[in-house]
Parts: structure tokens; C-alpha cells; sequence
């Protein structure tokens, strides 16, 4: 028996896996993306075509994981400090998507399709979520993730995995099931949340940033990968057990370790799991398409993914401009976030088991779930040009390979003092920036500054960087990772780069780069500022020499120690014996 349940799961394996591939491959070179070639493998072999692989349910309980797995992904490139930044596009836009989307929806359904006002919304809030699964890797396959664009898709993103919670315990106080009476209140599903974020964050300083010093110092690596999935797994099981959003807790993991020295070994470990489970889940959704609901109903599952589409797209795009977004970028947005998701399936299941629906209702439009994400692709595609059209095409031209010597990204404060140093000797620089109000000051004071992103390859390839003999980072903010470095030293080996550090914790990651020098943006200023300090307070030329000294040398000790452990605090020893010095560690 045991031997036969092994070979079904061989066999399986081996017709998902092998379908998967083929599909992918197949959608990659027509330019339609990977998820679509999975949803279209999955439907292909699953009960409802060829019936090669069944039992897709119990697939899919895997295959979550996967999700999970990215959140944890997401939440690892994410400071705590970056994601208070976001808090207005978080719970200001990600709110008013939620709600204007699942208000409208809702009100579409009962109008159009005649069910109940509890079924309507039991259908409607869920489907004003969008695929977490399907747009992180499209923003992330494109280079967008970390633009304000990608920040502000991911934004919606986050909060909609939050709000599983409510809406969770939306469809039980909607329940005609008597067995969800005894059931948690929905303020207490509000309690086990915080407690059990409270929880993570504390296990997170406590126990996991302990546990993974323990392993680095070992030097066992599968280590890792056992430590990595245990964390994810074991977040991820905490939040199921209190009934709340898995995902949400392998994010807080996640986000609790983007600090930690072993970020870059985590996601390496865990990437290759996220990557297949993640294909899985869109394998096991396309073997889930009810093909015989949309062939009895085909123009009630095309006519409400249409209208499904439409909805959030002009809702969406109402936000965006409400939010200040151009209308590109906000147009770009609600297309980006039309479609359906996968927590709907979950969200379906929920209100099937309430009696809010029935089964066929749930299959019907689990279907129309997998139509509205299947349409993403080409809808990206068909609005290419549209969304990305110039900003001001007549006067914005992108940077030119125009044998400069040096190019600078970033022409603020800092870049302008460089640029202008370098070109006091005559050597040609090009300037690239993405501010288009410093770009017109600085072109009333007759300096070319080109429009663009320039930690993207192929507009520094564009701008002559294969020429170039420096490329010079003078962005303000923590945008240049040793990631960026290392792929323009990879693409560009013959210029010498130089970047702006935001503080030394940003010098220490960026240990190891291909960086040839990396400036510590106001250090200098800091200690030129105190020697004038104590000169006006009467102190000798001499000591405040010897008092710069003192002051540099401890400086480049810490600087030392915490290079060598990767760990900003790794020197609070010499810290605190050398005081009133120990409170430097931030320029």
C-alpha cells in the first residue's frame, strides 16, 4: 500500500514537474510570463482535461507554502525603519483599495448576479484582493520592486494580506452555520493577531538572531536551510493555530531578520523551496478550474471577470491619483492589481463552510479567479506603451554615450559638489537623476542632467558606463545595495565606482563589494563642524588636533571590528571604554 501511495506520488511529481516545464517554456517565449504557463499546465493534466493528476486539494495545502515562502522573501529586503516609511501608502491606500473595491464589487454582484446581500459580500471583499503570488514576481522580474512604483504596489499588497483577518472574521459574523457560533470573536482574532506579532518580533531579537550567530559560527551551511525553513514553518504554524493569515507571520519573520548579518545566506537558502512551491500553487490552482462551470456559464465567468478587471483597474487608478501619482504610474497600478488572488480561494472556502454559499458558487467563481489572473499578462503587455510612455517625451531624453570620463547618479547636494569638483578639470561627466524639479533648477544654471534610473544596467550602458573610467552613486538614501555594485562592477569591470554611504551601517554592507571607495556622507562635515566648535570655545589648534585624532582612530577601530563581524554593534565594548566617543556609530 505504502509502495503504491510512493509511485502515485512519483508519478504525479513527474507530470506536474515535467508539465510545468514545458508550459513555462513554452509561455516564456511567447513573452506571456511563468504564471500563466503554470495556471494553463495545471488545468492541462488536472481532473478536467486530460485527468493525468488529481487530488488537487490536498496538493495545495503544500503548495501554500510557497506564498508563505515569499512573504518571507519580501519581509527579509524590508527594514523595520523602511516599512514605517511606508505606513500612509500601507494603511492609507492599501485601506481605501480594500474597502472602495470590495464595496463595489459586492454591490456588482447582488445588482448582476441576484444573490443575497451576505453572499454578495462573502464573494465581493475577497475579490477586491489581488495575487501577492503573481505580482511580487512580476515586480520583481522587472526591476521594480524597490522603485516607489513597486513599493506602492507592494504596499496595497501588504495590507490586503492583513486584512484576511477582518475579512475572515467578517464571513463568520455573517455565519448561518451553528457550529461557528462557539468560535472566536472577531476582537479576539484582533488580540491573537498583536499577541502573536508581538511574539514573532521578541522570538526574532531573542531566539532567531542567537540561533543563526550559533550556525555562522559552525560553518554549517545546510544549517541554514534547516534553521531558514524552521523559521518560516514554525511562524507560519503559529498563525494558523490561532486561525489568522500564515503568510502574514512568515513576513514579520522575515522582516525581523532583514537586519541581520545572514540575510543575504537566508534568502539564498530559501529561494530555491519559494521558487517551486510558488510553482506549484499556481499548477495546483489551474488543476482547480472548474472547466464545466465556465462551459455550462461561460458568459457569466467571462462577462464578472471583465467586470471584475474593469472595477479595480478604475478604482484603483481613482486612488492613485488621489495619492498624487502621475496618471501613467496610477493607470500602470490599477491594471497591475486587477485580477483576483489566491487568498480568494481561501476566503470562498471560509464562506462555503458559514452556508453563505454553495459549493458551486465558490467553484464558479474560483473560476473567475483564474480567468482575471490569467488576464494580467496580457494586459501588462497591451498597456506597455501607454503606462510607460516618457514623462515628458519632447524634453526628457535619457543619457547619452557621450565619451564622458565619469558618470554621476544622483545630482543633489552631494553629487553637485562632486560634479562640479571634477569638472573644474575639465572631465566630461554625465549626470543622471530621477527628480525632475532638480533636474529644471539645475538646467537654469546650465547643467545637462539626464532623466533616469541610474542602478539600472541598461540605462548606465546607455549613458557610455561600458566608456566610462568612474561611476559615482550620490544618491541620498540606501538604494545602492552591494547587489546593484556588484552587478554594474559585473557589467562594467573597467570603471572604478564610488558611493555615497547613508551611515556605517550601510558601509558595512556593503563589505566585500566591488566598491573601490565608499564615503560616509557627513562625517567630514560632522567633524568639521566640531573643530570650529571648540576653536570658538577657546581650545588649542593642538588639541583639537590631537582631539580629531583621538576621534578618527577609535572611529576606524569600531569601523574595523564591525566590518570584520558584519554587526554594527559587534564594538560596543571599545564603546563603552571610551567614552564620551561610544556614541558615534551612526555617521
Amino acid at each position: 500500500m505504502e509502495h503504491g501511495a510512493t509511485g502515485s506520488l512519483l508519478r504525479d511529481g513527474v507530470i506536474l514537474l515535467g508539465a510545468g516545464l514545458g508550459f513555462v517554456l513554452l509561455f516564456r517565449r511567447l513573452g506571456l510570463g511563468a504564471t500563466l504557463g503554470y495556471l494553463v499546465a495545471g488545468a492541462v493534466v488536472g481532473p478536467h482535461v486530460l485527468g493525468l493528476v488529481g487530488d488537487a486539494d490536498a496538493k495545495l495545502g503544500v503548495a501554500e507554502l510557497g506564498i508563505t515562502l515569499l512573504l518571507f522573501v519580501v519581509g527579509l529586503e524590508l527594514k523595520p525603519s523602511r516599512l514605517w516609511q511606508l505606513k500612509q501608502d500601507i494603511f492609507g491606500l492599501g485601506l481605501l483599495q480594500v474597502v472602495a473595491c470590495g464595496i463595489a464589487i459586492t454591490a456588482i454582484i447582488a445588482v448582476f448576479a441576484h444573490f443575497s446581500i451576505p453572499a454578495a459580500l462573502a464573494l465581493g471583499l475577497p475579490l477586491a484582493l489581488s495575487s501577492t503570488a503573481q505580482v511580487l514576481p512580476l515586480l520583481q522580474s522587472s526591476g521594480r520592486l524597490r522603485t516607489p512604483f513597486g513599493e506602492r504596489a507592494f504596499s496595497v499588497l501588504l495590507f490586503q494580506d492583513l486584512s484576511i483577518i477582518p475579512l475572515i472574521t467578517i464571513i463568520a459574523a455573517l455565519s448561518r452555520n451553528p457550529a461557528d457560533a462557539g468560535g472566536p470573536p472577531g476582537w479576539l482574532l484582533i488580540l491573537y493577531t498583536i499577541a502573536a506579532v508581538v511574539g514573532l518580533i521578541a522570538a526574532g531579537r531573542f531566539i532567531l538572531s542567537p540561533l543563526f550567530r550559533l550556525i555562522g559560527n559552525m560553518g554549517e551551511r545546510e544549517m541554514f536551510v534547516f534553521a531558514a525553513l524552521f523559521t518560516v514553518i514554525a511562524s507560519a504554524a503559529l498563525m494558523e493555530s490561532l486561525g489568522l493569515s500564515t503568510a502574514l507571520g512568515a513576513f514579520v519573520a522575515g522582516v525581523m531578520l532583514a537586519d541581520s548579518p545572514y540575510r543575504h545566506e537566508l534568502e539564498a537558502d530559501v529561494d530555491p523551496f519559494r521558487s517551486i512551491l510558488l510553482g506549484l500553487f499556481f499548477l495546483t490552482i489551474g488543476m482547480m478550474l472548474n472547466l464545466t462551470a465556465i462551459a455550462e456559464r461561460p458568459l457569466f465567468v467571462v462577462s464578472m471577470a471583465l467586470a471584475l478587471i474593469a472595477t479595480k483597474t478604475l478604482v484603483i487608478f481613482g486612488l492613485g491619483l488621489l495619492f498624487k501619482m502621475n496618471w501613467r504610474s496610477a493607470l500602470g497600478l490599477g491594471v497591475l492589481l486587477s485580477q483576483g488572488g489566491e487568498f480568494g480561494f481561501v476566503l470562498f472556502a471560509q464562506a462555503t463552510k458559514a452556508y453563505l454559499i454553495a459549493p458551486e458558487a465558490a467553484s464558479l467563481f474560483g473560476a473567475i479567479v483564474t480567468l482575471s489572473m490569467a488576464t494580467t499578462p496580457f494586459l501588462m503587455s497591451a498597456t506597455r506603451r501607454l503606462r510607460e510612455a516618457p514623462i515628458i517625451a519632447e524634453e526628457r531624453e535619457g543619457p547619452k554615450a557621450e565619451g564622458a570620463n565619469a558618470i554621476i547618479v544622483g545630482y543633489g547636494r552631494f553629487g553637485q559638489t562632486v560634479g562640479q569638483m571634477l569638472l573644474t578639470q575639465d572631465i566630461p561627466v554625465t549626470l543622471i537623476d530621477t527628480d525632475i524639479e532638480m533636474i529644471d533648477i539645475a538646467g537654469e544654471f546650465g547643467a545637462k542632467v539626464y532623466y533616469g534610473d541610474g542602478t539600472r544596467l541598461d540605462l548606465l550602458r546607455q549613458a557610455g558606463a561600458a566608456e566610462a573610467e568612474l561611476i559615482l552613486f550620490c544618491i541620498d538614501d540606501e538604494q545602492v545595495t552591494a547587489e546593484v555594485v556588484e552587478s554594474v562592477h559585473e557589467a562594467f569591470p573597467h570603471a572604478a565606482i564610488y558611493v555615497r554611504a547613508y551611515d556605517r551601517r550601510m558601509l558595512i554592507k556593503l563589505k566585500g563589494s566591488p566598491a573601490k571607495l565608499v564615503v560616509r556622507e557627513v562625517l567630514e562635515s560632522a567633524v568639521k563642524m566640531a573643530r570650529g566648535a571648540m576653536a570658538d570655545l577657546g581650545i588649542d589648534r593642538g588639541e583639537i588636533d590631537r582631539s580629531e585624532a583621538m576621534y578618527r582612530a577609535s572611529d576606524r577601530e569600531r569601523l574595523r571590528i564591525q566590518l570584520e563581524a558584519g554587526d554594527i554593534y559587534a564594538a560596543r565594548a571599545i564603546v563603552a571604554a571610551e567614552q564620551p566617543w561610544g556614541r558615534g556609530n551612526d555617521t
